[in-house]
């Protein structure tokens, strides 16, 4: 504190070095950590993947699974079965066949209030078997899961999934190694059922009160240590693609992941990371390219919060989970194609090392990025290419500070000498007021969707077009804040109000990376560079081209460039206009979306946005409008002393 106060901290060599080239090291430090970030993905900087947990003693044990005719008589059952339930699980049918299993069966039933229509209701069926450890007393459990997909769903089947599951947990069910619990559950309605599952598993809620009424369980394990969903979407499997992502950016343990490579490499079957599986290339740029796209590939689905399985929503339970989806064609040339033999002894593998487990995993790396299945970057590699450019923020932030105390303390020299009027003196009281004003903005917005459902009932509106365009509209309005700021023409106090900006999002941004990090470095290389161009200025030619490009970057404004980038990726045969109607309509969609998911996972990225991002947008803005007097000439008077 006493460098903040203290008038003469600016006099030393490095403070006035930084005053003087603060504006190129912050550029400096800015594309130091873009290419920090890309030089990540080359080989010889990152390491290769290996076990840190010993006792799970990966490939060691001889495969015994061969109930391979058997998952396919079951297949042929449940497909046959299938076409009775055309919308709905075939609860009967997989209760009948746990039960002759010899599992302990149970079914739960959920029901979901839709939070943007009160009028709305959903209901689902799960059905699940306990398989209890011979060598155990139910303290431990693992979970096999595999999401239901009717006839009708948009999604490739899930049938082989089931059938596999069966008869493995025949298998399993003879065996008495077991030391832990194995829970086979089968889930309705994607990751709803799954999640509804957990929270009654573990009695919690995680989104908002009356929402997801997850319902009671009759039959538990115990504490769960690990979860596999199983995707198979063929009975021939030509490519696993193993899936981590998880809520709100959560990983899995590194080894558990290393576990399922390992099993598939062991059964000789191709598996792939982001759908592309390990390459070697002789020429280093593209080698790095291959890498860099794998890199980018995680970061993209990382960045959006949103779990690419159903084993994102174990994460945070402290649950160990990934997905593992079967496709019958295969990228890789000249590779076979695994049957239900090949598989159920990659889950054997998988479940058997994971039982040989003394404790929860908690060696390895629980943040990481993989540049592909068997290299990766720790999270001691990553963090210093977003703090890179985060550091460019707090140091222009600090160069404004000392300015401002450099001019302080002349002024005050000046008047002790001379009898002069000031400038307009500094109120840190309506600063702070500005600034707790703009997170008001953005609480007013997070709050809007428990609201806006009422009014829309009560009037007959469309529920998501009308939040789509109430918060647009609030943006709009909002733009009109720093017209009612007291110090707009005051540049002192525009100056502090920027050093508050500053320090707020390079707080933010490395925060939010410490738990996502793709996330954090995505707004980091968005907004930082137009951050440090933002500063109150009499210059109007300067003033209008920073309020255009700040504008550029505003959330929704970007989220709509997203949005209109990948539409025409997916349909680059369109139209202009039909483009812009497709994107605007897509962009609709991913905020209520957004809206709907915090309010039943508890995602939270949303919240992040309006509530962070937003204000930290005003406040910003605030600065850019700023209308700050021309300097008028000024006359120095010299009292001559005798």
């Amino acid at each position: 504190m006493g460098l903040l106060t203290d008038p003469s901290a600016g006099q030393g060599n490095l403070i006035k070095a930084l005053l003087k080239y603060y504006n190129k090291i912050c550029v400096l430090l800015y594309f130091a950590g873009i290419v920090w970030f890309c030089a990540m993905a080359y080989p010889t900087i990152n390491a290769n993947t290996y076990f840190s947990e010993n006792a799970l003693l990966p490939g060691l044990v001889k495969s015994q699974f061969s109930e391979d005719k058997l998952a396919s008589l079951f297949h042929g059952e449940l497909l046959d079965e299938m076409k009775k339930y055309d919308d709905s699980i075939p609860y009967p049918w997989l209760l009948a066949k746990f039960k002759q299993i010899g599992l302990d069966t149970y079914t739960h039933n959920f029901t979901l209030n839709s939070p943007l229509n009160k009028k709305e209701k959903y209901t689902g069926k799960n059905v699940y078997g306990i398989l209890r450890a011979a060598r155990a007393s139910s303290t431990e459990a693992l979970i096999l899961s595999v999401p239901y997909r009717s006839s009708l769903s948009v999604h490739p089947s899930t049938a082989p999934s089931i059938a596999i599951m069966l008869a493995f947990a025949k298998y399993a069910n003879k065996e008495k190694y077991w030391a832990k619990d194995i829970i086979f559950l089968i889930t309705e309605h994607e990751q709803l059922g799954i999640q509804a599952w957990l929270e009654a598993y573990h009695g919690v809620t995680c989104g908002n009160e009356n929402v997801l009424d997850h319902g009671d369980l009759k039959g538990r394990a115990g504490a769960i240590q690990a979860a596999v969903n199983l995707e198979l979407h063929s009975t021939r499997i030509g490519q696993i693609d193993i899936k981590i992502e998880g809520l709100n950016g959560q990983l899995p343990n590194l080894d558990l992941f290393n576990l399922a490579s390992k099993m598939c490499v062991k059964e000789g079957v191709y598996h792939t990371f982001k759908n592309k599986g390990i390459e070697y290339h002789k020429d280093p740029v593209k080698e790095w390219l291959y890498y860099f796209k794998n890199l980018l590939a995680m970061a993209a689905t990382q960045a959006t919060g949103i779990p690419n399985g159903n084993h994102g929503l174990f994460h945070r339970f402290g649950i160990q989970a990934l997905t593992l989806e079967g496709f019958e064609q295969s990228k890789a040339r000249g590779s076979s194609k695994a049957g239900f033999i090949s598989i159920g002894r990659i889950i054997e593998g998988t479940f058997r090392s994971l039982n040989n487990l003394l404790e929860r995993f908690h060696q390895s790396f629980f943040f990481y990025l993989l540049p592909s299945s068997d290299r990766y970057i720790s999270i001691g590699l990553y963090m210093p290419a977003v703090c890179l450019i985060a550091s460019a923020l707090f140091i222009k932030s600090c160069a404004k500070w000392f300015k401002y105390q450099g001019r302080m303390s002349e002024e005050k020299s000046d008047n002790d000498k001379i009898d002069a009027p000031t400038e307009e003196s500094i109120r840190f009281d309506k600063i702070i007021f500005v600034f707790l004003s703009t997170h008001f903005c953005g609480v007013v917005m997070m709050n809007l969707p428990q609201y806006l459902p009422a009014i829309c009932d009560l009037y007959g509106y469309n529920v998501n077009t009308s939040i789509f365009y109430t918060l647009t509209a609030l943006s709009v309005v909002f733009l009109l804040l720093p017209y009612f700021v007291p110090f707009r023409t005051c540049e002192r106090s525009m100056n502090v109000l920027n050093i508050f900006c500053l320090l707020e999002l390079g707080t933010a941004l490395i925060c939010i990376s410490m738990n996502n990090f793709s996330l954090g470095m995505f707004c980091a290389t968005v907004s930082v560079p137009l951050a440090l161009c933002v500063n109150p200025t009499s210059c109007r030619y300067y003033s209008f081209l920073q309020r255009f490009l700040w504008l550029v970057v505003h959330p929704l404004v970007v989220l709509t460039a997203v949005v209109l980038v990948n539409s025409y990726l997916m349909f680059p045969e369109e139209k202009v206009k039909e483009m812009l109607y497709r994107g605007l309509d897509a962009t609709q969609h991913a905020i209520v979306y957004s809206i709907v998911d915090s309010m039943i996972y508890g995602n939270w990225l949303f919240s992040l946005v309006i509530s962070i991002f937003i204000p930290n947008w005003l406040c910003f803005w605030c600065v850019a409008v700023s209308a700050i007097e021309k300097p008028k000439n000024v006359v120095t008077v010299n009292k001559k002393t005798n």
